[in-house]
């Protein structure tokens, strides 16, 4: 019996019961007051696939056998899809179509379900998505009910994410590889104690009356949880999957749902954090790319090159601050001190993974402290943070890369002097990928001191993260700035024996120091949505006062381990204080307050905001200051000269850049992020933010609309977003300066001049992937779209790997692959696709600048901050059109089914279906396909006609 049918058979014997797995009836309380709304009906959002993510086990039986979903799981997703082949007929009158409106309070007409689940507030639930509206007559009672709700709505999504944060899901959710790499990703990256997440609690408390206040909050809002949960437990209907995963039993109801504590917010938070609110880190692979560089080509050339590749301060990139002034940050010196760079070849990823078995030894998951064994040694590398949860009860589904880097979100945002209505217009929000249930739940939260409606991480619900207040809104979108540095510590022996990449002590200010070791024991048994066989493993995470081991080297031929240091590490919980501010009516009344606000909020974001009056922009994290003759692109000697100004290693705490010195503006003409950089003088973290990046399509569309006077409305700038969302970056902005290079001679043979017919037709046609009709699932210039797709791999390749050499290359791709395509990140050959499709979110990550910068050397025209004598054909211009000749004949003979390979969601060969997006499960309920689009998750558009 396959898994499937053991799950439905489960299930099914289960809904005997059905009829007690029931949520309790409405209760007819009072209406609450309205709350003053200035909006004026001109606020909505979108979040698919839909608000309820929680499915009793009766309900799971019924999607299992007949397909059916519970209300208000999939009523989001058909509007959000539509936009794409909506867009172009967009008026004010029906944004309604694609978007619900986010204005206060619930029309009564429009009350679905009102209930008091204590007596300090009332939860409302609207008709059309079943949002809860809390209104609490004191705080802690709308604390209280934003917890209650969001379990009722994401409950299990939310003991999934408590437990990955841990490094915890197989004891949990069973060992499927995909529960696997979940939770070696994040325990990589945050492994704490349970006494280290109580001190991050201890310390937000001690941060004045601010933090005594969240600290009330949260303890309010996990009585909220805790009460859904006794309730449901004890009325049976919690949702299903407690019993496919063998935590309850059907029938006797015999089991526990585990209560929230303080620290699962702590771990919530921490999980977010990591996942979106960083930058930097990759100082190992930069160091390795680069000598490779200096080996090809000498150390001048190959500096040159590297800076080249590195963009690190590109001067041809597009900026979110675009008035004329600079913000330096995290630059390069000129004559950099006190690099670590390693040994040609002895760089090893640090172990993570430690006697893994294919039976559990025990009956009952451990659950034992971290320890601080010395684990053998034995294959196993830390891996990153998923961006795509590939979840419980997937049928075969294959995990996600994790070594994929994390970009969202866009933002688009014109000031009222460019306005029809002189006011104002926002389209943004977060792109935090597809997910059933999505990570993000929607509500309103109304009471003293907090006044907001809008999404939040579910389990961090007691404030609202992106949304509206009022009489203003705010989004935010990933900045990545750089406040992750690599150390290298020099390896010890205590006892004065040899010392080895292995070995367990290293010197830190003259002492021999052990390396802390936190652990996990995880055992799990097959359950009803796994077939994975029973098991067990450790994970071990290696740590110094540096933070922890990432990579082993020899440098001069001595060990070393690279660790990573994040500013925010132990302060994950710190950002609370911002969130707070953002949802307080009394603490956010201005543009310059709201930018006061973000700058509490230590994750590297770019915050966005709008009024009836103002934007404003601020980029937030806690931006280190580091000594002038450091180089945060590569890895540091471990060395008071070179650690972070006033670095307290007993806290993390360290001196940052004040308000001032952040990238930040006020009524710019207009604003775009699609985590593009965010100033001149701001140093790019990662190799992207350069001549070519997904925010040119945003920016140069925008700048259309205020052009010559024009004026921008919601209609308008919607449609910029949207049609900025289906163009492939590569067709609009790098193939006419390669179709340029082609026709820098005639082509001879008829069959390349049809291939090069086929792209110039589609590049003239705008570069879209969109449907030739809605539900066509059939491109329009579907050749076109395919040769491209199987061209770049090739025509990158083929363009510098024989002036780099295969070392560098490899080196080079290391550091960021060459291209991001909506079906997937191919990295140099065709059908070889590393990365995670289906995720909508594209063009961020490749190789786009580097090769129109190359191109154009070739071409002859002026390149700033190019690579001097080109690379492609050895910057012969006849060379190098013979390769992208050659490399395009090669891309029209490889066959449908390697470019789009084919995986558990798709037949080999459909394109359509490989760029499609995907909504993950973390749980038992599915989602259907819905069409490509390159937008945020949430979303949301806004003008508000009046300010108090």
């Amino acid at each position: 019996m396959s898994r499937r049918q053991r799950l439905v058979a489960a299930l099914s014997a289960g809904a005997v019961v059905g009829s007690l797995l029931i949520a309790p009836a409405s209760t007819a309380d009072p209406a609450p007051p309205p709350v003053e709304d200035y909006c004026g009906g001109q606020c909505h959002h979108v979040l698919p696939p839909g608000q309820n993510g929680n499915a009793t086990l009766v309900e799971l039986a019924a999607h299992m056998l007949f397909g059916t979903r519970p209300k208000h799981s999939d009523d989001q997703i058909g509007k959000y899809e539509s936009l794409v082949p909506g867009y172009k007929e967009l008026t004010t009158g029906t944004i309604g179509e694609f978007f619900n409106d986010n204005s206060f309070g619930v029309p009564e007409d429009q009350v679905e379900r009102r209930y008091q689940p204590r007596s300090d507030v009332t939860i409302v639930r609207d008709k059309k998505a079943g949002i809860p509206h809390v209104y609490g007559t004191t705080r802690a009672g709308t604390a209280f009910g934003a917890g209650f709700a969001t379990a009722e709505d994401k409950l299990f999504l939310m003991d999934v994410m408590r437990r990955a944060g841990r490094g915890q899901v197989t004891p949990f959710a069973g060992g499927a590889e995909a529960n696997r790499a979940l939770e070696q990703g994040f325990f990589a990256t945050s492994p704490y104690t349970e006494e280290e997440l109580w001190a991050q609690i201890i310390n937000v408390s001690q941060q004045g009356e601010r933090g005594r206040q969240a600290l009330a909050d949260a303890y309010a809002y996990l009585e909220g949880i805790n009460a859904y949960i006794a309730q449901a437990y004890h009325g049976r209907y919690f949702p299903g999957e407690y019993v496919a995963t063998g935590h309850v039993d059907a029938i006797t109801n015999e089991g526990e749902i585990e209560p929230f504590r303080p620290t699962d917010l702590v771990v919530l938070a921490s999980l977010v954090g990591a996942q979106f609110g960083g930058g930097g880190g990759n100082e190992v692979q930069n160091a390795v790319a680069r000598m490779a560089l200096h080996e090809r080509f000498g150390p001048q050339r190959g500096e040159e090159v590297w800076r080249a590749f590195r963009a690190e301060n590109d001067p041809e990139a597009i900026s979110t601050v675009h008035d004329g002034r600079s913000f330096p940050y995290a630059v390069s010196p000129e004559n950099p001190q006190g690099a670590a760079t390693p040994d040609p070849g002895s760089v090893t990823a640090q172990q993570l993974v430690f006697d893994e078995t294919g039976s559990a030894t025990r009956d009952e998951p451990d659950t034992q402290p971290d320890s601080a064994t010395k684990p053998p040694a034995q294959a196993g590398e830390i891996r990153d943070p998923a961006e795509a949860l590939r979840g419980i009860f997937d049928d075969g589904v294959a995990p996600p890369d994790l070594s994929r880097p994390r970009g969202m979100s866009n933002a688009l945002m014109v000031s009222g002097a460019h306005t029809e209505s002189g006011h104002p217009v926002a389209v943004f929000g977060p792109q935090t990928g597809y997910f059933a249930p999505q990570l993000l739940t929607l509500q309103e939260l109304q009471g003293p001191g907090i006044s907001s409606k809008g999404a939040s991480f579910a389990g961090l619900s007691f404030y609202t993260l992106l949304g509206r207040g009022q009489d203003y809104a705010w989004s935010a979108t990933t900045a990545a700035q750089d406040i992750i540095d690599t150390y290298a510590v020099e390896l010890c022996d205590p006892d004065g024996g040899p010392v080895t990449k292995e070995s367990d002590h290293y010197l830190f200010r003259g002492e021999c120091l052990p390396m802390r070791t936190v652990e996990r024991t995880n055992e799990w048994k097959p359950n009803l949505g796994d077939d994975t066989p029973a098991g067990s493993y450790r994970l071990v995470s290696f740590r110094t006062r540096y933070g922890p081991v990432t990579h082993r080297a020899t440098i001069g031929g001595k060990p070393v381990a690279y660790t990573t240091a994040r500013s925010t590490f132990m302060h994950e919980v710190d950002s609370i204080i911002g969130f707070q501010k953002f949802n307080d009516p009394s603490a956010v009344n201005s543009a310059e307050s709201f930018q006061r606000a973000a700058h509490d909020v230590n994750y590297t974001f770019n915050w966005f905001y709008a009024d009836a009056n103002d934007t404003a922009y601020f980029n937030s994290g806690d931006n280190l200051v580091r000594p002038a003759n450091v180089d945060p692109s590569l890895p540091v000697v471990s060395d008071p000269a070179f650690e972070w100004k006033g670095w307290d290693p007993a806290t993390n705490n360290a001196e940052y850049t004040p308000f001032e010195q952040h990238p930040n503006s006020v009524n710019q003409d207009y604003y775009i992020s699609w985590n593009n950089k965010q100033a001149p003088g701001t140093s790019a973290a990662k190799l992207e933010m350069t001549a070519v990046q997904r925010g040119d399509l945003l920016d140069g569309r925008v700048r259309d609309l205020i052009a010559g006077g024009g004026k921008v409305d919601r209609v308008n700038l919607t449609q910029a977003m949207a049609d900025a969302g289906v163009t492939d970056l590569r067709a609009e902005r790098v193939l006419p300066d390669l179709l340029r290079v082609i026709d820098s001679a005639p082509v001879d043979d008829p069959g390349a001049a049809a291939l090069v017919e086929q792209l110039r037709g589609w590049t003239a046609d705008g570069g879209k992937r969109a449907e030739t009709k809605p539900g066509s699932r059939q491109y329009a210039h579907a050749e076109a779209i395919e040769l491209m797709d199987a061209w770049w791999p090739l025509l990158v390749r083929g363009q510098f790997e024989p002036a780099l050499g295969t070392a560098a290359y490899r080196a080079l791709t290391d550091v960021m692959g060459i291209n991001e395509s909506p079906s997937g990140w191919q990295n140099g050959e065709p059908g070889l696709h590393v990365g995670q499709g289906h995720q909508g979110s594209a063009f961020q990550h490749g190789w786009f600048g580097q090769v129109s910068k190359d191109i154009r050397g070739v071409l002859g025209d002026p390149v700033d901050g190019g690579f001097g004598q080109p690379l492609c054909g050895g910057g012969d211009l006849p060379s190098c059109r013979q390769v992208l000749l050659d490399t395009l004949r090669q891309a029209a003979a490889v066959p449908a089914e390697e470019t789009y390979p084919g995986d558990a969601d798709c037949e080999p060969g459909d394109q359509w279906c490989a760029d499609s997006l995907v909504h993950n499960k973390i749980g038992g309920i599915g989602q259907d396909k819905i069409s490509w689009q390159n937008r945020p998750t949430y979303q949301q558009v806004v003008e508000f006609p009046a300010h108090r």
